[in-house]
C-alpha cells in the first residue's frame, strides 16, 4: 500500500494508506452505518460525488461479484475504512474490492480512525474534502479544495442516468438458487432514471410491473402521450445523487406529469423532486441519513419499520398542506413518506428495496401497483 493524504474543509489534515485507484479526488464526505453490503453501497449511483466513510471496521472480507452490482459502474469519489481486508473469503467472490475500485478509478483509504471521522461529521456536519496519493502538501490540497465546486453545484444526474431506454428483465433475487427471478407483469411503467438502483427495478417487476428505464433527458411530452394512449400506466421517479434544488429540468418535467394526472411513485431523490415540483423546497440535513438501521413509523399501522437510508436532503414539514405524512423517521422526526392529496402520487425517503438493509418496507412497491 502507498500513502494517501486527506484535507477537510474544517482544516484537518491526515495521512493514511491507500488501495484502489491512484490520483486526486474532491468530494463530500458522509458516513454509512450499514454492517454489510459495501459493494452495493459503492455501486449505488446516489453516492456520486461523495466519499463514504464506513463505520463497520472490516471491509473487503467477502470480495465482490457481478450479481451484487447496483448499477453498471461505481460513481463515488472514494471510500474510507478502518481496516481493508486484501484477501476475500466468500464462495460468491469473483474479485477483490481493490480490483473493483481500480476498474472505476475510485480511491480507497484505510488504516485511519473512522470513529474520529464519524464523530467529526456528527458534530460539524457533512463537508467537502480532498484526498490524493500524489500530493502531500497541506497548503496545495487546501488550495485545490477551495477552488473546486461544491457537490450542491454539480449535476451528477447527467453522468449516472442511462443514455438509451431499456427494458429491465430481472426480478427479486432467489437466495436458494443464487440467481434473479424472471418477472411476471400485468402493468407497465416508465422509470425516469436519475441514478436508479438495480434492486429498485427488481422490486418493481416483482410487484407486477413491466419496467422500461428511460434517460432523464426524455421529452416529457412523449411520456404524457404514452400515458394518454394507455401504453403505460404510470411513472417511477428514481433515487439519485446531489442537491435536488439544482435539477430545474427534472422539476419542470415532474410538474407537467403532475398536471397530466400521471400516477407516480418516487424514492429518495424522486421523493424530494416531487416535493419541489409541488412548490415545497427541500433543505439539507446536518450529516444526512446513511445506513441500514433507521427506525421509521408507519402512520397507518403504528408499526415501526427498520429501513435503509441514503440521503442528505429532506422535504419540509409544511408539505402537510398538500400531502398526508405516511412515514416518520424516529431518529429525528423528519418526514419519510407521503401520499399526495387528490393525486395518484406516493413517495418515500428511505430505500424500501434495501440492498443492503432490511426489507420491512418492501410492501410500498405493491402499494404503487394497486394505485395503477
Amino acid at each position: 500500500m502507498q500513502k494517501i493524504w486527506l484535507y477537510f474543509e474544517n482544516g484537518i489534515f491526515l495521512e493514511a494508506n491507500s488501495f484502489g485507484a491512484d490520483g486526486t479526488s474532491v468530494g463530500e464526505i458522509v458516513f454509512n452505518t450499514s454492517l454489510t453490503g459495501y459493494q452495493e453501497i459503492v455501486t449505488d449511483p446516489s453516492y456520486a460525488g461523495q466519499f463514504v466513510t464506513f463505520t463497520m471496521p472490516e471491509i473487503g472480507n467477502v470480495g465482490c461479484n457481478p450479481q451484487d452490482m447496483e448499477s453498471s459502474g461505481a460513481y463515488c469519489k472514494g471510500i474510507i475504512v478502518r481496516s481493508y481486508q486484501k484477501r476475500p473469503s466468500n464462495f460468491r467472490a469473483k474479485e477483490s474490492l481493490d480490483t473493483l475500485l481500480k476498474r472505476y478509478n475510485i480511491l480507497g483509504i484505510t488504516d485511519i480512525d473512522t470513529r474520529f471521522l464519524t464523530k467529526m461529521l456528527r458534530d460539524s456536519g457533512s463537508m467537502m474534502m480532498i484526498a490524493s496519493t500524489k500530493i502531500n502538501s497541506k497548503d496545495e490540497l487546501k488550495e485545490i479544495l477551495s477552488n473546486s465546486p461544491r457537490i450542491e453545484e454539480i449535476n451528477y444526474i447527467k453522468e449516472v442516468s442511462t443514455k438509451e431506454p431499456y427494458i429491465h428483465k430481472e426480478s427479486r433475487y432467489n437466495i436458494r438458487e443464487f440467481k434473479y427471478q424472471k418477472p411476471k407483469t400485468t402493468k407497465k411503467i416508465l422509470v425516469l432514471d436519475f441514478g436508479v438502483k438495480r434492486n429498485i427495478l427488481n422490486e418493481l417487476t416483482y410487484a407486477g410491473m413491466e419496467v422500461e428505464v428511460v434517460p432523464n433527458s426524455i421529452d416529457v411530452k412523449n411520456i404524457i402521450e404514452r400515458f394518454k394512449s394507455k401504453e403505460i400506466d404510470g411513472v417511477f421517479l428514481s433515487n439519485g445523487p446531489g442537491d435536488p434544488l439544482i435539477l430545474k429540468d427534472e422539476q419542470d418535467k415532474i410538474k407537467k406529469l403532475i398536471n397530466a394526472k400521471v400516477p407516480m411513485f418516487g424514492i429518495c431523490l424522486g421523493h424530494q423532486l416531487l416535493s419541489i415540483a409541488h412548490g415545497y423546497d427541500t433543505y439539507k440535513l446536518k450529516f444526512g441519513h446513511h445506513g441500514g438501521n433507521h427506525p421509521v413509523k408507519n402512520s397507518a399501522t403504528g408499526s415501526v419499520e427498520i429501513t435503509a437510508q441514503n440521503h442528505n436532503y429532506n422535504v419540509p414539514d409544511s408539505i402537510v398542506d398538500i400531502a398526508k405524512v405516511t412515514h416518520t423517521n424516529l431518529f429525528d422526526n423528519t418526514i419519510e413518506g407521503l401520499e399526495y392529496k387528490n393525486s395518484p402520487i406516493i413517495s418515500v425517503q428511505n430505500h424500501p428495496e434495501a440492498s443492503p438493509g432490511p426489507h420491512e418496507s418492501s410492501y410500498i412497491f405493491s402499494k404503487f401497483r394497486e394505485i395503477l
